[in-house]
């Protein structure tokens, strides 16, 4: 018992770094801004592959992944997540390169509640009163926003159901979030690695983007998006064994949170009143959940009467 705070304490600096990764995402991706969003995402999947690989081969995991693609179902499974993370990726960097950082971390602060709900639906999960509150007022918070921000409300839904799909999807299946994350980015390989073969030989020069090869610079932060995918996921599977549930799902709004004040601080996006009102909610309803699961947890440690 002597070593438990210090597990404790060591899971939590993981899932900070890994959180604080995330938050400042949007910093990496604009500095890509020269380069077409979807080419970004195919070389964060065509080079995360081998990445990904060689973790699992000294995590001595490369036989759970085998394992995973020999069954057909998982095989399913996979390639609708893979579907569902591409889309979220594309989506992501396409609203960071058009200033659309404010409805990207909405969007991220959505999916949570969308999860709850979802589980509800498809899962039969059990939702208390508070939650159902929550989930209410995150609805009226989103509905004021449609009142001025109706052309980039579509962004945060977007990000939100997909984000909340593929949570669902790897739920339900039966796989390691590394062996998982390598399963889905090995089955979008092909088809990507197809593309930037075509778009780097085959398709005419545009003076408009930039390619692997033209800078150094550029080159190095393509290749490196491979790093900024595979690292912070490593730090957050490794803090979840370590720490409590709740304690993980309150660090989870600190990625949105972070993303927000970079979006008003650092690339002055404009905050309109029902942006104002929209978030506040946001976060009204995310204190109602975060404490509802924290006195959910807590009532389930606490030892029965026997």
């Amino acid at each position: 018992m002597a070593n438990a705070p210090s597990t404790s304490k060591i899971g939590f600096i993981q899932a900070l770094i890994a959180c604080v990764f995330w938050g400042l995402m949007p910093v990496y991706f604009k500095l890509l801004q020269s380069v077409d969003p979807l080419e970004i995402v195919a070389h964060r999947i065509v080079w995360s592959v081998p990445l990904l690989l060689v973790i699992l081969y000294f995590r001595k995991s490369l036989a759970s992944l085998w394992a995973a693609m020999m069954n057909r179902k998982m095989r399913w499974t996979m390639f609708a997540s893979a579907c569902l993370i591409g889309a979220n990726w594309l989506i992501y960097v396409w609203a960071v390169h058009n200033d659309h950082i404010l409805a990207a971390s909405l969007g991220y602060f959505i999916s949570p509640l969308l999860s709850v709900f979802m589980g509800k639906i498809f899962l039969g999960e059990p939702l208390s009163r508070t939650k159902w509150l929550a989930i209410a007022i995150a609805v009226a918070g989103v509905s004021l926003l449609a009142v001025q921000a109706l052309d980039t409300l579509w962004i945060s839904l977007a990000l939100a159901a997909s984000w909340s799909s593929y949570g669902l999807v790897r739920k339900i299946a039966d796989i390691g979030p590394i062996v998982g994350l390598t399963a889905e980015t090995g089955m979008l390989f092909l088809p990507f690695t197809l593309f930037l073969v075509w778009i780097t030989f085959g398709m005419p020069v545009s003076t408009s983007t930039q390619h692997l090869g033209d800078d150094w610079t550029i080159s190095l932060l393509l290749v490196g998006g491979s790093f900024v995918t595979a690292i912070p996921l490593l730090l957050f599977a490794a803090a979840v064994k370590k720490m409590t549930l709740s304690a993980i799902g309150l660090l989870n709004y600190l990625a949105p949170t972070i993303q927000f004040l970079v979006g008003v601080f650092v690339y002055d996006e404009p905050m309109t009143p029902s942006h104002v009102a929209c978030f506040l909610l946001i976060w009204i309803s995310l204190a109602l959940y975060s404490s509802d699961s924290y006195r959910a947890g807590k009532a389930a440690r606490k030892p029965q009467p026997t």
